[in-house]
């Protein structure tokens, strides 16, 4: 019988990136929060008694508050759009990496519609209303897009893996649990190798995407079954069944190997599939980016015109 060894503690890193991206997510974030809750009992009324609420002079769209919201929305889109231009002016290419870019470009796309409800007091209806759904529309294929990007496996300077490097580090995960005693390798082997390559080759792409998400969704309670294997009863409760990491380091890296090589496996699968589908994707993306932007611009253009600004 193996013996299992306890395991050290693990450390985190954590860069200027990360914080920064933090930080950022807690200031719009938690501005949003703030404001939202001061002005609760406001946004809740019905639309014909809210002008005799006595904050409906600073929070109505055209009020000094609100406009201050709508051009804090509009700062955060101008922000958004800088990272599609990155792909085509080489002075922004120099700076950062693309996986960097897109971390901010996110938090920034996931807190403009928040803001966009406060600066219309969460009345979606004309054009602005039209703007705003479209805007969620871009938010949920932004969504949709990250998912994707993250299918397509990468090096440490964002250049996409060849199936032959994939295929490479494949094959040394395998040596590396085929060499360990802990697991048998009946049990894990069908959890490191969830499909095969030519059975995701013959799928239709709307097949494959949902596939690629039923397999990323199952695999942290595929670990969770394969850590009970090694667990005595006491410690897969204190575990949550597997969920958790264990203090045994030696089932923690057949663990992490297994969850390793079943990502990798299911990358190289899909590997087609997977850029067919993100180039759909940009299809469906950029043409809602270009209309929410041209409704945009129309809204500033017309609180210009009416003097709202």
């Amino acid at each position: 019988m193996t013996v299992l060894a306890a395991a050290p503690r693990k450390s985190h890193t954590v860069t200027v990136h990360g914080l920064a991206v933090c930080a950022l997510a807690a200031i719009v974030f938690g501005l949003f929060v703030y404001v939202f809750a001061v002005g609760l009992s406001y946004y809740f009324l019905p639309l014909t008694d809210r002008p005799y609420h006595p904050l409906h002079r600073e929070l109505r769209p055209s009020g000094p508050v609100g406009l201050g919201f709508g051009i804090l929305s509009t700062i955060l889109f101008a922000a958004i759009y800088v990272y599609p231009l990155r792909k085509k002016w080489a002075w922004l290419r120099s700076i950062g990496t693309t996986r960097h870019w897109l971390d901010f470009h996110i938090v920034m796309g996931l807190a403009a519609p928040l803001w966009v409800a406060l600066h219309s007091a969460f009345k979606f209806g004309g054009l602005a209303g039209m703007a705003y759904w479209i805007m969620m529309a871009v938010v949920v294929s932004g969504i949709v897009g990250r998912y994707l990007y993250a299918q397509i496996p990468r090096s440490r300077r964002d250049a996409e893996l060849s199936l032959a490097d994939l295929q490479k580090m494949n094959a040394q995960l395998g040596e590396g649990l085929c060499g360990q005693e802990l697991i048998a390798e009946e049990v894990w082997r069908p959890l490191a190798v969830p499909i095969r390559r030519e059975e995701a080759l013959k799928m239709n792409l709307g097949k494959a995407l949902w596939l690629m998400l039923v397999l990323d969704v199952e695999r942290p309670f595929q670990m969770a079954a394969l850590r009970r294997q090694a667990l005595s009863g006491g410690e897969r409760v204190r575990t949550l069944g597997g969920l958790l990491a264990s203090s045994h380091p030696d089932l923690e890296r057949v663990v992490a190997l297994t969850r390793r090589q079943s990502w990798l496996a299911a990358k190289i699968c899909f590997l087609d599939r997977a850029g067919q589908i993100f180039k759909m994707w940009h299809v469906v993306h950029r043409p809602f980016s270009y209309a929410f932007l041209l409704l945009l611009a129309i809204h500033i253009g017309m609180a210009v015109w009416m003097g709202f600004l």
